[in-house]
């Protein structure tokens, strides 16, 4: 029997992935996100309210790196959920992570996250549920330690981790399981 919990975001996996900006001096700011994603071939939605830090440099700047953190730094991107830029402006330089400027879009990419998207503002939309930021993919950076031998990223060696909105918990990812567009084969044509 299933047990009813009423209207909660309960929904699994959520990403976590991790936007870098440029606060207006020029400092580093990072935050970590679980609510968006792909929407689009070349384009990112960022779920986010209105009154942080990040969109304030958004809006500022209208670009950001989206990057996915791995297990190995966990503690330093839990942080970065934890302590707002409106509070703590410099709280990246706590971390102890390093950050170059991307060389294609005014953002921070982050050395030590293995996946990174350089991203553009296309639009902001005020919705009646919160704010949706919009961003073009105008690059992708991987670090070669998660490339396989062909090249290709192995989203194994990412060591991404999820969040648990349900228990508030983070939770490794890596494990393939099966192959898109292949593992339900068995079904097709079925007689019926």
């Amino acid at each position: 029997m299933a047990k009813s919990f009423g209207v909660k975001p309960f929904l699994y996996p959520m990403p976590t992935y991790m936007i870098g900006t440029y606060n207006e001096d020029g400092s580093v700011d990072e935050m970590m996100m679980a609510w968006g994603g792909i929407c689009a071939e070349d384009m990112v939605a960022l779920n986010l309210s209105a009154d942080h830090k990040t969109v304030a440099n958004l809006r500022a700047r209208m670009a950001f790196t989206l990057a996915v953190p791995g297990a190995d730094t966990l503690e330093e991107s839990d942080y970065m959920s934890i302590v707002s830029g409106n509070d703590e402006p410099d709280k990246f330089a706590h971390t102890g992570l390093h950050a170059v400027r991307s060389a294609r879009v005014d953002a921070p990419v982050i050395e030590e996250y293995p996946l990174t998207l350089e991203c553009t503002v296309v639009e902001f939309q005020q919705q009646p549920y919160g704010l949706r930021i919009l961003g073009r993919i105008e690059n992708v950076l991987a670090d070669e330690k998660v490339l396989d031998e062909k090249g290709r990223i192995d989203v194994g060696k990412l060591h991404a981790f999820a969040f648990d909105q349900m228990r508030n918990g983070y939770y490794a990812l890596g494990d393939k399981v099966g192959t898109a567009w292949k593992s339900g084969v068995k079904y097709m044509h079925k007689d019926k």
